[in-house]
């Protein structure tokens, strides 16, 4: 079903999370495996939360990674809107808000998989075709974020 007129284009469920990439061995990102995609760790926001509070809770409650041992850009941060079906009645669509942080793993720790299936490190590498809804616009506005920060490729280690 597509939305129609009488649906608001008005975000009503908001959702935040992190992109996050690791240098050792070489510039990778960090993606949760759910039973039909990969996906970033985030989710919906906890009423009084908010987005950069929900973000840091999820990247912890999925990942076991804590606020202490991630550096989050402060130049970056990715919105997109889309339409899923509504919790309440599958049968309607709402709009719902999706917020990215970029951040590097300080010190390498194991991750600790407790809402997903596993989960992989990619290799930077672009262009990427993972997800096309979400995780390839992502992918792509860090892509261009690197060329314009000099202060994020040194942080990630992509000056020579």
């Amino acid at each position: 079903m597509n939305p129609t007129e009488t649906e608001s284009s008005q975000p009503s469920v908001f959702s935040s999370g992190y992109l996050i990439f690791r240098s050792v061995p070489s510039l990778q990102f960090l993606l949760m495996r759910h039973d039909d995609r990969w996906d970033l760790p985030k989710g919906h926001l906890d009423a009084g939360e908010t987005k950069p509070q929900a973000a840091i809770r999820e990247l912890h409650e999925e990942t076991g990674l804590s606020p202490e041992r991630i550096w989050t850009d402060p130049g970056f941060i990715f919105e997109h809107r889309y339409w899923v079906d509504s919790r309440k009645d599958p049968s309607r669509k709402v709009m719902k808000e999706l917020t990215i942080y970029l951040g590097l793993l300080l010190k390498d720790r194991e991750i600790e998989c407790t809402e997903h299936r596993g989960f992989r490190w990619w290799t930077w590498c672009p262009p990427h075709r993972i997800q096309v809804q979400t995780i390839d616009p992502l992918l792509a506005s860090v892509e261009q974020h690197l060329r314009q920060s000099v202060d994020t490729r040194r942080k990630l280690n992509l000056l020579q």
